[in-house]
């Protein structure tokens, strides 16, 4: 398959005679029948291709291929051969439930390409053998002569060769909410333009708001804007999330352990001259001890309790492991319109000789609202029950007259319409003939430039006065002060004459009246959310197609950036080299006019410095760099299909502050992911440990597979799962995000799981040990009756159990004491202890499963020393914690 072609440098530097006869296509007929044939065998139909979607069979797979999964397939074999067939089944089960509920929500994930194709225009007015017809839209071929009028949408990427009035709606490509104005005799001379000034270019999926064209076909199907876009949609490979990546190590290094354990046990066995076939299954049995089996679906599962909560406050995350990359993320990139901003064009301030520049916020004079008025009838957008039609400019022009109290119904009534004078683009003006009391008003909007060449006048304290220099004075500098803040200027004027006048008379003699600043502005709870954001180490960043000054002055008002040399644009990125790209991009916070192909190269860029990088958006623009990215966040609301598909997580609410609450549930959601590996760990070292310095001393097993495995999957299961659950920290944000190096064992848990193994594995060993005294044996002894030996093991296997269960309150916190935190504040972790410590009775008081485990029965002293010997990890911890919480406290301070 040919790589995309895009609208390049060769359509909007040429004229349409150029490119006419570079099409070989005659305007005034369009193509031959004939010519149509051969194009269609050339360049295909105009649609874009669509892309296999995976099989379910082929995502169950990908599910299992990670390194603690072969880990516990290994185990699966073991046990089975060991002729632990129950074990088997229940890792299989681990194994399979882990794998299921990865499928289950990646399948919801769509197609982004789908929706790009959706995107073309069903039908298309085209020029072919000298007659007009209607096409489907993925009959055009590369030459065919298209006819534009208002409402349509552009059927494929074109060069305009007619525009009249021609307005074009390009946010679904280009993220900005005014509509560009076309001008088909504009060429071009620079070497690089961004999509949005390309006024020359139409571009298939965008929408004709205002006037007509014709514009010949340049690019259909693949070789267009759209399909430029999908190109870099397939072409992006699918990258490993933090935790992926986390857990495929600590899954190699498990099984690495594993095997060196069972190597380890079974040379020394061999030179210690012990039963090489008994030795064989006890170091098998330490390997799987060493193996914490529960692990892959505790955090599927955690991962799972993630989403739920998540979805609850409107974020909607449609793969698992991109909840815990939420919780690394530190930088956060977004488009503006509609993202950071309301994407609904607003009037901000207005001027008027007899009030000077005001907000709306502040005391109007007649003279402001008789510019409102002024505006409201030369419109010609709706705006009812808050839904509207039309020119977004016009729109916010019709929303300032409600704010101020105006009757548009009265005013139309009392101002009817008699005639019009469309706006075009030479003149950059717009105006409405209206009949009032008798009398005939002109009212003109338009560029203040165009008005003020036309004026003769302006209107001061109700009074019309003639314009002097001053006033012309007074028009720039409020019309600059409006630009500095990146407001869009529009000026009013009007003139009385005595009965309806020729069109060429109309915009002589204007009185001016004033001029509005108008913008898109900013989303209410953004700023505070960024400034949480920034509190929490994460960087934002605005990536726009809007120009440099509006992009930089909303950025400098939400605190994203404080200088302009913080920002650059799409062209300054077209001259640098993926290096210079690379080594400069961590000095911008704002880059304007850029195209999706930019969006992907700054994503690329910010990541390759070690970045990890959350791209936010709503448009087709975004899909690209929404994929590129380590989190795509989509707009439910506003978003495109093909931005929700190429998304990570979407937006139900498109709240941008609610990526700033996600990213801290995700960064919980990895906390308490860390504590259940950290306890499961702890937990398998104690059981190693206590293996180790027995066959080492010459002392008999103090635990048996099937008490091992019964540990390992059940007892130290349920705990793992319920501080899965914590509640998370409320001070979460007030830390840095973590690196992208950082792993399990990172700020010394790697230490806290060497500890409480040993501590857990000793206890465990004095109590095995206590177990023989106390029938008055040593476990040196030979001949020793077989009961003595289960009454010791009993002993050993339930202290281990306890000293584990209460050991998980310690994990609530690394830093904060249990009763800072709460005993009871996790309910879960409260009702897993307790139903653990119900299930060894069960296991110590049924009869079958008694026998099942080569249990005996304990009296009350025996339960005291249990429980006694089970609460020293959790003390000490807590007395550990009075030391490192301070200087926690002090490195923070």
């Amino acid at each position: 398959m040919n790589e995309p072609k895009t609208q390049g440098p060769l359509y909007y530097a040429q004229t349409a005679d150029q490119i006419l006869k570079e099409k070989e296509v005659n305007p005034e007929t369009g193509l031959k029948e004939n010519e149509v044939a051969a194009r269609i065998s050339e360049y295909g139909p105009n649609k874009l291709q669509e892309q296999k979607r995976k099989s379910i069979f082929r995502i169950f797979l990908a599910q299992l291929n990670n390194a603690l999964i072969y880990v516990l397939m290994g185990a699966v074999i073991i046990t089975m051969l060991m002729g632990e067939y129950t074990d088997g089944i229940i890792i299989s089960t681990v194994i399979f439930i882990n794998a299921a509920l990865g499928v289950i929500q990646e399948v919801k994930a769509g197609n982004a390409i789908d929706a790009l194709r959706d995107m073309a225009a069903p039908k298309a007015v085209v020029r072919r053998d000298g007659h007009t017809r209607e096409l489907n839209s993925e009959d055009l071929v590369p030459g065919d002569i298209v006819l534009l009028d208002a409402g349509r949408y552009i059927p494929a990427d074109l060069r305009l060769i007619e525009s009249a009035n021609l307005k074009i709606d390009e946010s679904a490509l280009t993220g900005e909410s005014v509509a560009v104005e076309k001008d088909a005799e504009y060429i071009f001379s620079e070497e690089y333009i961004a999509l949005g000034d390309r006024k020359n270019l139409a571009f298939m999926g965008t929408l004709i708001t205002y006037g007509r064209g014709t514009g010949v076909v340049t690019g259909t199907g693949k070789n267009t804007e759209v399909g430029h876009i999908a190109h870099l949609l397939s072409q992006d490979q699918e990258t490993r999330t933090p935790l992926e990546l986390r857990l495929d190590r600590l899954g190699k290094m498990l099984g690495i352990g594993a095997i060196v354990i069972c190597v380890v046990i079974f040379v020394l066995s061999y030179f210690q001259g012990r039963n090489l076939a008994e030795m064989f299954l006890t170091s098998v049995s330490l390997a799987v001890a060493a193996i914490p089996e529960g692990l892959a679906a505790i955090v599927a599962v955690v991962l799972s309790i993630g989403v739920t909560r998540m979805a609850k406050k409107k974020a909607i995350i449609k793969k698992l492991p991109a909840v815990e990359t939420l919780g690394s993320v530190n930088i956060v990139c977004s488009d503006k319109t509609g993202t950071l901003t309301q994407n609904k064009m607003t009037v901000n301030e207005i001027f008027t000789f007899t009030d000077g520049v005001k907000s709306l916020d502040q005391a109007i004079s007649d003279e402001g609202i008789l510019l409102a008025e002024a505006m409201v009838l030369a419109s010609d957008a709706t705006l009812e029950d808050g839904e509207s039609t039309g020119d977004p400019t016009e729109i916010a022009l019709l929303q300032l007259a409600d704010d101020l109290g105006i009757d548009r119904n009265e005013l139309h009534a009392a101002q009817p319409r008699k005639d019009e004078l469309a706006f075009d683009s030479d003149r950059k003006m717009m105006s409405t003939l209206h009949e009032k009391e008798g009398k005939h008003l002109i009212y003109v909007k338009g560029a203040l430039g165009s008005i003020m060449k036309h004026a003769s006048g302006i209107i001061l304290n109700g009074q019309k006065q003639p314009v002097t220099d001053d006033h012309i004075s007074q028009l720039r500098k409020a019309a600059e002060s409006m630009s500095d803040k990146a407001l869009r200027t529009l000026a009013v004027a009007y003139k009385e004459v005595d009965s309806s006048i020729a069109h060429a008379d109309f915009e002589k003699d204007l009185v001016i009246i004033g001029i509005t600043g108008m913008m898109d502005p900013p989303r209410d709870e953004v700023k505070e959310s960024i400034a949480l954001a920034q509190q929490a180490g994460i960087t934002t960043v605005m990536i726009t197609g809007d120009h440099k000054n509006t992009a930089f002055a909303i950025a400098r008002d939400l605190g994203i950036a404080t200088d302009i040399s913080q920002a650059t644009t799409g062209g300054n990125l077209s001259r640098m080299s993926r290096t210079e790209l690379e080594k400069s991009i961590s000095g911008y916070r704002v880059f304007a006019r850029v195209s999706p192909e930019h969006k992907v190269k700054i994503i690329k860029a910010l990541k390759s410095r070690g970045n990890i990088v959350s791209m936010t958006g709503d448009g087709v623009n975004d899909a690209p760099s929404l994929n590129a990215a380590d989190i795509g966040v989509a707009m439910g609301i506003t978003g495109t299909d093909a931005a929700k598909n190429a998304s990570d997580m979407i937006l139900a609410d498109d709240n941008f502050s609610t990526i700033i609450t996600a990213v801290e549930q995700g960064r919980n959601i990895y906390n308490n992911i860390k504590k259940a590996v950290v306890f499961l760990l702890a937990c398998n070292v104690g059981e190693v440990l206590v293996m180790l310095a027995a066959i080492l001393g010459g002392l008999p097993v103090p635990l048996s597979a099937t008490q091992l495995l019964w540990i390992n999957l059940v007892t130290d299961t349920l705990p793992a799962v319920a501080l899965g659950m914590d509640p998370g920290d409320k001070d979460i944000m007030k830390e840095k995000p973590r690196t992208l190096n950082e792993n399990f064992f990172s700020h010394g848990a790697g230490r806290r799981i060497i500890l409480a193994g040993f501590l857990i594995s000793a206890l465990t060993m004095v109590a095995f040990l206590l177990g023989y005294h106390l029938r008055g044996f040593s476990a040196f002894a030979a001949d020793i009756p077989e009961e003595v030996h289960e009454y010791a093991r009993t002993l050993a296997f339930l202290t281990i159990i306890t000293c584990q269960l209460f050991y998980s309150f310690a994990l609530r916190s690394e830093y904060k004491s249990i009763f800072k935190v709460g005993v009871f504040s996790n309910k879960y972790l409260v009702g897993a202890v307790i139903f653990g410590l119900v299930i060894q009775l069960m296991v110590l008081y049924i009869p079958f499963m008694k026998e099942a485990f080569k249990l005996q029965y304990l009296n009350l002293n025996d339960w005291l020393m249990v429980l006694g010997l089970g609460l020293i990890p959790l003390a000490a911890n807590e007395i550990l914690k009075i030391f490192t919480g301070q200087k926690h406290r002090i490195g923070n301070a």
